[in-house]
């Protein structure tokens, strides 16, 4: 439900014009493995936030500690990426 959330959210920004940065941590970088359910339709919602240019990201280290070598959804990404993102932000928002 949090991912589901969060790309409602970002989706919503996006259709308002508005620039959105996902940089999944945690769980959160699994998420191509979270199954879409009755009610949460992951999927979609990661498809459509794309398509509308949002840019998704996926911690490395996080992956790595599940044993993992890459998302299926984005790119891998650094602590120092995130830095970056959260410096050249106006807003930062935590969901999870």
């Amino acid at each position: 439900e949090h991912a589901w959330n969060t790309f409602r959210l970002g989706i919503t920004a996006l259709k308002a014009n508005h620039q959105v940065e996902i940089f999944l941590m945690n769980e959160g970088s699994e998420l191509d493995t979270i199954p879409d359910g009755k009610d949460f339709d992951i999927s979609v919602k990661v498809t459509e936030f794309k398509e509308l240019k949002g840019k998704i990201y996926a911690c490395g280290t996080c992956l790595k500690v599940r044993g993992k070598e890459e998302s299926g959804v984005c790119p891998v990404s650094t602590m120092t990426d995130l830095l970056k993102i959260v410096e050249s932000s106006d807003k930062v928002l935590v969901f999870g």
